[in-house]
C-alpha cells in the first residue's frame, strides 16, 4: 500500500503543480474536495492563514501565484494510506523561498494542504557545511579581534551606535526563542526583559513549580535539552537553562530593563520606544517591535467587597513566593487551574490548612495518563528512537487544520476518560466540578481556545480527593471580612491568606499599557481560534488570533505560547521579519485587510 499511496499522491501533486505553474485556479481547485483545507505558514501568504473550501482557496491562488511563482514540487519520502485518507510530505520552492508541505488525499481528491516556508533563498542559515570559520588566521594589518572582543563591541554598540531592527520585549523562554532564530538570520535584535537575570520569570515563582509538560515538547530552537535531562523541569532548572542559553546563542539580552511607552513614526516606519534600563532612560528606534509578554496580560483579580480590610495577606497566584510561613494557618486558594493547584499543594505541604474555591467546571488531565498514551507520539522517548525530532514532530502537529482538531482529539480525551474513570469518580464524589471540554475535545483544545480552564494533575487532584485539600465548588467569593471570606452560598469561612489564581487578562493589554488604547482597538483580540478582527463574530480565520504574524498595526507583533508553540513558530516570525529588514516584497494575503508593506 505505501507504494501505491506513494504513486497516488506523486500522480496528484504533480498535476496540481502543473496547473498552479501555468496560472490554471480553475483546474487546481477542481482537484480539491468540496470540504478542503489549506493551511499556510507563510509560504504563499506572507501570513499565517487558513482558507477553508475550494472557492477560499481559488480566491487566494487568483491573489497570490503572479508573486509566489511556486515550482519544485516534490514527494519526499514515501506515502501512507489510513482509512482510505492517502497522506504525503512534499518539498517546494517560491520566487524567494524554500519550503515543505504535506497533503491528504480522500477519494482521490484533495483534501488538507499545507505549506510552510523554511528558510530564504539568499538568506540561508549558517550551519552545517556552511558554518562560520571562527577565526582569522594570518597576520592582519591593525591586527585582529578575537570573539570576545567582537561580541563586546556588539553589545556595546547595541541601543546607542546602533539600533535594533526589531526590539523584543519580554525576555522569557518566547522572547528568547526569537531572539535566537533572529540571531542565526543575522537580524540586528535587541531583547529587553525587567528580571536581573535572564530565567528570572521562572525563578521568581513559587518554590514547587515545575513544568507540567514534559521534555521531548519543550526543546528549545537549535539545543535540545541533553538526554539526561529529567521529564518534567523544576522551575529553577529551567531558569538556569534560558540563562545559559542567552549567552551560548550569543543573543543580544538586557536585563533590569523596562519599556515604558512606545509611539509609531507612520512617515518613517519606526518606534521611538522609551525604556528605564538599570534606572536610567534610554530611547530605542527599532522598526518592529514583538510583543513577547507571554499569552497573558495583566494579573485579574476579583473586586470583591471588603477586600481593603481583610487583615491577613492577599495576592495574586503570579505574586505567590512559596508556602513558606504559613504553617498551622488556613489559606484560600481561588481558582481551580494549574496555578490553583500547584499553590494548594505547595500551602498544604507546609502545613498548612487549604480550601480551594471552584467557581466554574475545570478540565483534569493526569500527566501520567497523558505521558504513558502519548508514549507512542510525536513528543516521547519512543518518538526519538523512530527519528522523530521536535522540528518533525512540530511540522506533524501544524500539518492539521484547527478546524479538524475537535474531532482528532475527541478520542483521546475518551480514551483518558476511560483509563481514569476510577479516578474521575472519586473527584466527583468530593464535590470537584469536571468537564472535558465544551464539545468532549479535551485539553488541547481548551488551551487553544480559552488558554485556561484546566490542570495537568500532579498530585494536587488526590489531594482534593481525600479532602486533605478542602474544596468548595460552584461559588464565588462575595465578600471579605478581616479575618473570613464569605461565599455566594452564604458560607463563612476563616482566612490568614486569600490567593487568587484567577487568570490573566488578554495580552492586548500590553498593547494598551505600553502604546495606547486605540491600538490594542485597532490590533483586537489575541489569543484563541477565530477572526483577528476586534468585531465579533468576524471573518473565521482558523488561527489563532494576532499570534506570529502581521497585525493591524504596521511593526507590531505578537509572540508566545507553551515553549513547543515558541519554538515552532519563532521560525516563520522571525521569517517575516527577515525578509522586511532585506527589503524582500511581503504582501500579505488574509480573509481581512492586514497592514503590510510591499
Amino acid at each position: 500500500m505505501t507504494i501505491e499511496a506513494t504513486r497516488l499522491a506523486g500522480e496528484w501533486l504533480d498535476g496540481f503543480a502543473a496547473d498552479l505553474g501555468r496560472g490554471d485556479v480553475a483546474a487546481a481547485v477542481g482537484r480539491l474536495a468540496p470540504d478542503s483545507y489549506w493551511r499556510d505558514l507563510v509560504a504563499f501568504t506572507w501570513n499565517i492563514a487558513t482558507f477553508e473550501g475550494p472557492e477560499a482557496i481559488g480566491a487566494m491562488l487568483a491573489a497570490t501565484l503572479g508573486d509566489v511563482r511556486p515550482g519544485g514540487f516534490r514527494i519526499e519520502g514515501s506515502a501512507s494510506d489510513e482509512n482510505g485518507v492517502v497522506s504525503a510530505w512534499f518539498g517546494f520552492e517560491t520566487a524567494v523561498a524554500r519550503g515543505r508541505g504535506h497533503l491528504r488525499l480522500r477519494d482521490g481528491k484533495g483534501w488538507t494542504l499545507f505549506t510552510a516556508m523554511r528558510e530564504l533563498k539568499g538568506h540561508e542559515e549558517h550551519q552545517g557545511a556552511t558554518r562560520e570559520e571562527g577565526v582569522v588566521h594570518g597576520a592582519l594589518a591593525g591586527g585582529r579581534q578575537t570573539w570576545l572582543e567582537r561580541r563586546a563591541a556588539e553589545t556595546a554598540a547595541v541601543g546607542q551606535s546602533e539600533q535594533p531592527f526589531c526590539l523584543v520585549i519580554g525576555g522569557g523562554q518566547g522572547g528568547i526563542a526569537l531572539g535566537a532564530r533572529l540571531r542565526r538570520l543575522g537580524v540586528p535584535h535587541l531583547i529587553i526583559d525587567r528580571h536581573e537575570r535572564a530565567g528570572d520569570a521562572w525563578r521568581k515563582r513559587y518554590k514547587s513549580l515545575c513544568l507540567h509538560d514534559p521534555v521531548w515538547y519543550d526543546h528549545m530552537p537549535y539545543l535540545p535539552f541533553p538526554a539526561h535531562w529529567p521529564v518534567y523541569t523544576p522551575k529553577d532548572q529551567m531558569g538556569d537553562w534560558l540563562e545559559m542559553y542567552v549567552r551560548i546563542m550569543e543573543l543580544n539580552y538586557w536585563t533590569s530593563t523596562s519599556c515604558e511607552g512606545a509611539e509609531y513614526d507612520a512617515a518613517s516606519g519606526t518606534w521611538t520606544v522609551r525604556v528605564l534600563r538599570d534606572g536610567l532612560p534610554v530611547v530605542l528606534r527599532p522598526k518592529h517591535i514583538v510583543l513577547a509578554t507571554g499569552m497573558s496580560g495583566m494579573p485579574e483579580i476579583p473586586k470583591v467587597k471588603g477586600a481593603d480590610g481583610f487583615a491577613g495577606k492577599q495576592h495574586h497566584s503570579s505574586a505567590h513566593p512559596g508556602g513558606e510561613g504559613w504553617e498551622g494557618k488556613t489559606c484560600i486558594v481561588v481558582g481551580s487551574n494549574n496555578s490553583a493547584h500547584d499553590i494548594a499543594v505547595d500551602l498544604w505541604e507546609h502545613g498548612a490548612t487549604v480550601t480551594m474555591i471552584q467557581r466554574s467546571s475545570t478540565l483534569v488531565a493526569r500527566a501520567s495518563t497523558l505521558r504513558r498514551n502519548g508514549d507512542a507520539g510525536l513528543y516521547s522517548e519512543s518518538a526519538v528512537q523512530r527519528g522523530i525530532d521536535a522540528d518533525t514532530a512540530d511540522l506533524m502537529v501544524a500539518a492539521m487544520p484547527y478546524r479538524l482538531l475537535p474531532d482528532v482529539q475527541r478520542p483521546v480525551a475518551e480514551q483518558l476518560r476511560r483509563d481514569d474513570a476510577e479516578f474521575y469518580a472519586r473527584l466527583t464524589a468530593a464535590g470537584f466540578l469536571l468537564d472535558f471540554g465544551e464539545d468532549g475535545s479535551g485539553l488541547s483544545q481548551k488551551y487553544l481556545r480559552r488558554g485556561s480552564g484546566y490542570y495537568i494533575d500532579v498530585g494536587g487532584s488526590e489531594l482534593v480527593a481525600r479532602g486533605d485539600v478542602g474544596l468548595r465548588s460552584g461559588v464565588e467569593l462575595v465578600e471579605i471580612r478581616p479575618h473570613s471570606v464569605v461565599l455566594s452560598n452564604g458560607e463563612e469561612l476563616p482566612a490568614d491568606l486569600i490567593v487568587y489564581a484567577t487568570g490573566y487578562g488578554s495580552m492586548t493589554w500590553w498593547a494598551e499599557k505600553l502604546i495606547s488604547p486605540d491600538v490594542a482597538d485597532r490590533v483586537g483580540k489575541v489569543w484563541g481560534v477565530g477572526s483577528d478582527t476586534n468585531k465579533d463574530p468576524g471573518p473565521w480565520e482558523g488561527e489563532l488570533r494576532n499570534m506570529w504574524k502581521p497585525t493591524q498595526h504596521e511593526g507590531l507583533w505578537f509572540h508566545g505560547g507553551n515553549l513547543a508553540q515558541s519554538r515552532h513558530y519563532s521560525r516563520y516570525l522571525a521569517l517575516q521579519l527577515k525578509a522586511r529588514f532585506e527589503g524582500i516584497p511581503t504582501p500579505v494575503h488574509a480573509l481581512a485587510p492586514v497592514y503590510h508593506k510591499r
